[in-house]
């Protein structure tokens, strides 16, 4: 375990390393190097639940909707699709392990944040304004049930859950912002980071349960 976790990290790092300052073939040798690792680090977990396949199933999809981004600009469409499936089987997962109470200030916070977020992206989204409002409102509900979870079973294996859910929706946000409204520096290696980070607490949370 040890050895294909280390894999987990060092491969991760090179990824980053490339969005920042790397290659253009480094970065798209390593994300899915990454996340072909991540993949199996999280199949060694202890013990499995039945929801537990769920996330391994997020994680595939998400490398589907990575190879697919390698693809002419017309595939981004399925791509988006790849990701929505992805945060719904994590969401599906998440809800999984919640209780049946219910704190309105969180869903709240996530309504507000998903409104600023597609305000500022709405004009510029064009003939993919839908799905990446689609995809967006995913990630917001994936966070709102992660959020749940924390504040009602604040756990280690909860609070992996809701880094995970967050960093995804911030490497979303600022990918979305970078890419349609303003390049920024360093963008594309915060991104990168985040997305990593994201789906490494999530499949981290399989060693916690």
């Amino acid at each position: 375990m040890l050895w294909s976790f280390l894999a987990v990290l060092f491969s991760g790092w090179l990824y980053v390393d490339a969005s920042y300052r790397g290659p253009q073939w480094q970065r798209w040798l390593f994300k899915p190097v990454t996340l072909l690792l991540l993949v199996a680090w999280a199949w060694q977990a202890p013990t499995f639940n039945t929801t537990d396949y769920l996330i391994l199933a997020g994680l595939v999809a998400t490398l589907v909707g990575d190879a697919l981004m390698l693809l002419p600009r017309q595939q981004m469409l399925y791509a988006l699709g790849a990701f929505f499936l992805s945060h719904l089987l994590y969401t599906i997962s998440f809800a999984a392990h919640m209780t049946m109470s219910f704190f309105w200030p969180i869903p709240l916070t996530f309504l507000i944040i998903g409104v600023i977020v597609i305000g500022i992206l709405w004009s510029k989204l064009e003939d993919l304004r839908w799905p990446i409002c689609t995809l967006i409102g995913m990630t917001l509900v994936m966070n709102w049930m992660a959020a749940e979870n924390y504040f009602f079973r604040p756990t280690d294996f909860s609070f992996s859950l809701l880094v995970g859910a967050a960093l995804l929706l911030l490497a979303n946000i600022v990918w979305f912002i970078s890419h349609y409204r303003r390049r920024f520096s360093a963008d594309s290696a915060i991104v990168a980071a985040c997305y990593f980070a994201g789906h490494f607490m999530i499949a981290r949370s399989l060693w916690l349960y």
